[in-house]
């Protein structure tokens, strides 16, 4: 869906919705992408819940689906500001709420990180999971979700940088890592450049969109994460099983280890700028009129 980061996209993901539903009746579930609510400005941040919220949750009650409208800017009460999902059920009941673990930082200063991850259950269904945007490129996120039971996850994106076919490339490898479906759905305009996509567990895209707006419900079969976490992809890898039954402990997550004494000579979480050393090139003379342009920090159009 095109988002706007200049007013707010509720009505818009309720027409959308309206829409979808009258042409696939069957759906069942309903996932936008991060931050489609109100853009990515978080000056439009707000507590939870809200009257959006409210809408979404009757959206949810008048189709009978579950819905995840993407994210929001959540102003907290204690001052911080979350990207945060809602998870509504067909009655129109927020089940859990989630707050994404990894904000894009630096490019993000001053969104929060929340601590808690998100598990619902389907009846009769399944387990779902839910992390947004840069929270895959973290596998312990999914490697946390998985281990408690999760065979869906579902991943609202904003992507709208160079950095998207790497992106969708972990989306696979998560799919086939973690043998589980994968449902990445980025948004357009300020909601990101799209090419949303659904993996199967054997990473095979079963749907790529092509940068314009779509609808694109598919079936999922769970049968087939359960057998292959059983059996292994093509009766190969068993990747969950492995991994729980691993005979070394990783010291890299004790942070008293000094395993990781590599990574902090890399230098503080901060924006790189022109004539740094993470900024490649020499700033320009004061009033010179010169932009140098030098390997590495060629962008579009200049």
């Amino acid at each position: 869906m095109h988002v706007t980061a200049v007013e707010s996209n509720v009505d818009r993901i309720i027409h959308h919705t309206d829409v979808l539903m009258a042409r696939f009746p069957w759906t069942q579930m309903v996932l936008f992408s991060e931050l489609a609510c109100f853009g990515p400005l978080h000056k439009f941040a707000q507590p939870l819940p809200n009257e959006a919220e409210k809408r979404f949750q009757e959206l949810a009650r008048k189709h009978r689906i579950w819905l995840i409208p993407g994210s929001m800017f959540e102003a907290a009460e204690d001052g911080r500001i979350y990207n945060t999902s809602s998870v509504i059920d067909p009655d129109g009941n927020v089940v859990t709420r989630y707050r994404k673990m990894f904000p894009f930082l630096p490019y993000e200063a001053g969104i929060s990180a929340g601590t808690e991850f998100c598990v619902f259950d389907v009846p009769a269904v399944g387990r779902f999971g839910l992390s947004i945007c840069y929270d895959i490129w973290f596998p312990e996120t999914t490697r946390q979700l998985t281990s408690q039971g999760v065979e869906v996850l579902l991943h609202p994106v904003l992507t709208g940088t160079t950095d998207r076919q790497a992106e969708l490339s972990i989306a696979r490898a998560t799919a086939a890592q973690f043998q589980c479906y994968v449902f990445d759905v980025n948004g357009l305009g300020a909601g990101g450049v799209g090419q949303s996509c659904v993996i199967d567990p054997s990473a095979n895209v079963l749907h790529q969109c092509a940068g314009q707006e779509d609808m694109f419900p598919l079936e999922i079969d769970l049968d087939q994460v359960r057998r292959q976490r059983e059996t292994g992809m093509r009766g190969l890898g068993q990747l969950l099983k492995s991994f729980r039954d691993r005979p070394a402990d990783f010291s890299v997550y004790d942070r008293t280890s000094d395993t990781d004494a590599y990574l902090h000579s890399l230098g503080p979480l901060q924006m790189p700028v022109m004539g740094s050393r993470a900024g490649l090139g020499t700033p320009p003379e004061p009033d010179s009129g010169v932009v140098p342009i030098t390997r590495g920090n060629v962008a579009s159009g200049t």
